[in-house]
């Protein structure tokens, strides 16, 4: 298995440790090229503007979608989240349009706002999973082929739609992989 992280800016590295934790093959991603080969691709957690103004940039607005369509699996962190969604508000960058999911940027507030919560993920296990949240997004609206696998404060925080997985939170930051783990999963059955 080879999962590439999206390496333009934000929480590559982090990603990258759990990825060689867990014994995959991880690649970065910076241009169309580097997404041959891959079974899977984790967009990380960082600026989303910045994010979407530089996958335009070198064409990976429109490879990832086209990858995605051929059978790779995504995995969306924060910022990665709200790419991956069909909207976003509060400004919206350039958008993956992948998940049928509608976000709302910055939701719990700035970048003081921030703050660690436990979160009850069933599918999961049953002990909790601490969720590291950075001037995070809340899914607002989800399409019916969508899946949502925890909330916080009754909003959406982490959902499934087939092969694509997105969280509000940052798991590459606390030290549980089950998120990653199950991602992997996702990856395998697309595989």
């Amino acid at each position: 298995m080879k999962v590439g992280v999206l390496a333009l800016q934000g929480d590559v590295i982090e990603h990258r440790k759990i990825l060689r934790g867990l014994g995959v093959e991880d690649v970065e991603v910076r241009v169309p090229a580097d997404l041959e080969g891959l079974d899977g691709l984790i967009l990380p957690g960082g600026e989303s503007t910045t994010i979407g103004k530089l996958m335009v940039v070198y064409g990976l607005d429109r490879a990832i979608p086209e990858r995605v369509q051929r059978g790779m699996a995504v995995y969306g962190t924060c910022a990665g989240m709200i790419l991956m969604a069909r909207r976003a508000d509060n400004g919206e960058p350039p958008l993956l349009r992948l998940m049928d999911i509608a976000v709302l940027r910055n939701a719990y507030g700035r970048q003081v706002d921030s703050f660690e919560a436990d979160l009850e993920i069933p599918v999961l296990g049953p002990a909790p999973l601490r969720g590291v949240f950075i001037r995070a997004p809340v899914i607002d609206r989800v399409g019916p082929g969508v899946e949502v696998l925890a909330s916080h404060q009754g909003r959406p925080v982490l959902a499934r739609e087939r092969r694509l997985l997105v969280s509000s939170f940052h798991p590459e930051l606390a030290p549980d992989d089950r998120v990653h783990r199950y991602f992997l999963d996702a990856v395998r059955a697309a595989a």
